[in-house]
């Protein structure tokens, strides 16, 4: 009974009556009235999307589709499609078409919200492939509507409701139940359709519970959504903040997070490794061409900061020496950096994949908390995370308090709790097949250290084995390339071959500055690939970033690409992991030209 307390729709009411005129939801860079939602307004506006959707005929459990970046309409819809008790079904802006319909139709979903005037365009295709699809709201009220079904946002806010849609809202919120579906959040698989996750609000009302005693998150703290809302960690994380009293700034346009940061100052942001690995290397790569004295400055600082970071985990003996030239390189080195980042982290959670080491202990050494947790949209994200006071390089840290983790078979993480999805929807061969004697087989390959710490080591089934009978953790290996930053993405070649190759994206912006300073001039960026010193340059780059790799996990030879993995080529998922498959049918003449 104790989770009962925890169900997200009265946390949210209860938020709201205590903090009144308080910012709940900010806009970055949005025109009003979506610049700032009070948590009054929120309270109101969600309250007043639910009685729409009783209006439009939805019943309890019926599916509601969002498609949208994120912004301060994307949860307000959210939460009010939870209090008439429908059940959100979020779709990825980046989706292909084929994928939309497919997560449309499996669903049965019958109303879609849509951002902006393209996702207003592709609801509209959806629509005329979806026969439940009956009506489309609309964020921007800027939009062209091209059917009497369709609305704008903002029209049907201000609009009157009928008193039975208000009767009806108030007998839905006195029946609510844990047992009820929350969401179908559909994973984008590597290979074939996408699968929905039946969340329930049991699932979510243990996450916020458990995060209650991990998490040093307090009212007030604000906390910038950049990561998709569409994915697992960004809205479960947005769902703690709420519920906890935090402001939630929402970020639609991810190439603005530098100015968002500075301008924001986030007491925390959810992030995934290539996030840190590019503040990383960028700041490498400014030092590396700094003289010769605040090179030396700055590697003393980065030792000093490894240090201290050891004594501040209990790890290593306090001692007076270290905490005053500490102190100095904060003043110094670590403060600029910190600075980069808004100037106030309290923590930054971490997940989505494997972490490189070196650049996690950067960000400790620096004095920039990084969490990395473990977790999968089966799990409501987190099942085990680092904590301020335990912080291991290189784990994934200890299990939740509700959560229980083994390792199975082939090193497989195992996971059992009271986050743990039901079931696939309309799949129950695939649900069947998700769970062994009642634990969710994650298909991540791990160990637990003395201290009861996870290590990630790999997805099981992307490890590839050489033709020598070696074994590549390909993630470990592009985790390490990635830190480069000329280098934007990369896909190794291994699994029955004699040697590691690559395909490279590179960072195209950061090569041609760096071509422009070697009095490199190519007419397109193809001649700027095959430009010898080029070539030369990345050859450098790799002997320098695998020097901790074995010599049979080192990538031997490489070849460089004009354009970019993308959603629209198949190349990637809308959570930015590789599908091998198609990027190795693909480059097919590429790869075997490196054999």
């Amino acid at each position: 009974m104790i989770l009962e307390k925890y169900h997200i729709v009265r946390l949210l009411q209860q938020k709201s009556q205590a903090l009144g005129d308080k910012i709940a939801l900010e806009g970055f860079e949005m025109a009003a009235p979506w610049n700032t939602v009070s948590w009054q307004q929120f309270d109101t506006i969600t309250s007043k999307i639910a009685q729409l959707l009783i209006g439009f005929g939805l019943h309890v459990q019926d599916k509601v589709v969002i498609l949208a970046q994120n912004s301060p309409q994307w949860s307000c819809a959210d939460i009010g499609a939870l209090k008439a008790r429908n059940v959100v079904v979020p779709v990825y802006p980046t989706s292909t078409m084929e994928q939309a319909v497919f997560i449309v139709n499996d669903a049965r979903a019958k109303v879609i919200f849509a951002g902006d005037e393209s996702q207003y365009h592709t609801a509209c295709k959806i629509q005329a492939q979806c026969s439940t699809v009956e009506h489309i709201v609309v964020f921007d009220s800027a939009v062209v509507l091209a059917s009497d079904e369709h609305f704008h946002l903002d029209t049907l806010l201000s609009s009157v409701v009928s008193s039975a849609s208000e009767d009806e809202l108030i007998l839905r919120l006195s029946q609510t139940s844990l047992d009820d579906l929350l969401t179908l959040i559909y994973t984008s698989g590597t290979t074939g359709d996408p699968k929905g996750v039946m969340l329930d609000y049991r699932n979510i009302a243990s996450m916020v519970e458990q995060h209650d005693t991990e998490i040093a998150f307090k009212e007030g703290y604000v906390s910038l959504a950049f990561l998709p809302l569409s994915h697992v960690f960004e809205r479960g994380w947005s769902f703690y903040v709420l519920c906890r009293g935090g402001r939630n700034v929402y970020l639609n346009d991810t190439h603005r997070i530098k100015q968002a940061i500075a301008a924001v100052k986030p007491h925390t942001l959810c992030v995934v490794p290539r996030f840190l690995e590019k503040v990383y290397s960028a700041v490498h790569d400014k030092v590396n061409t700094a003289p010769a004295l605040r090179q030396k400055l700055f590697h003393w600082a980065i030792g000093i900061g490894a240090r201290q970071f050891e004594v501040s985990q209990g790890r290593k003996p306090a001692n007076l020496m270290l905490s005053v030239q500490w102190q100095l390189a904060n003043k110094l080195v670590f403060s600029k950096l910190q600075n980069v980042l808004g100037g106030r982290l309290k923590f930054m959670p971490v997940g989505g994949a494997a972490l490189d080491v070196n650049v996690t202990a950067f960000f400790h050494s620096i004095g920039v908390p990084i969490l990395c947790g473990y977790g999968m949209t089966e799990t409501c994200a987190t099942v085990t995370c680092n904590t301020l006071s335990n912080r291991v390089t290189g784990s994934n840290g200890k299990p939740l308090h509700a959560m229980e983790i083994k390792i199975g078979n082939n090193s497989e993480i195992l996971v059992r709790g009271d986050t743990v999805m039901r079931g696939y929807f309309n799949r129950p061969e695939d649900t069947l097949e998700a769970f062994e004697d009642g634990w969710l087989k994650t298909g991540d390959a791990g160990m637990i250290d003395a201290d009861g710490n996870l290590h990630i080591t790999d997805r099981i089934k992307e490890l590839m084995k050489t033709s020598n009978g070696k074994y590549i953790a390909p993630q470990r290996v592009e985790g390490k390339v990635s830190c480069c930053p000329f280098v934007e993405q990369v896909a190794i070649i291994a699994d029955a071959r004699s040697y590691v190759s690559a395909l490279i994206v590179p960072a195209f912006e950061a090569l041609e500055v760096w071509a422009k300073e070697k009095g490199i001039s190519v007419e397109n960026p193809i001649d700027l690939l095959r430009n010898t010193q080029v070539v030369e340059h990345f050859e450098q780059r790799l002997k320098e970033l695998q020097h901790e790799l074995a010599s049979f996990e080192q990538i031997k030879k490489f070849t460089l690409l004009p354009e970019a993995f993308s959603m629209e080529s198949g190349l990637i998922t809308p959570t930015m992991k590789l599908k091998r498959k198609n990027i190795y049918n693909k480059y097919a003449n590429e790869i075997n030209a490196m054999y």
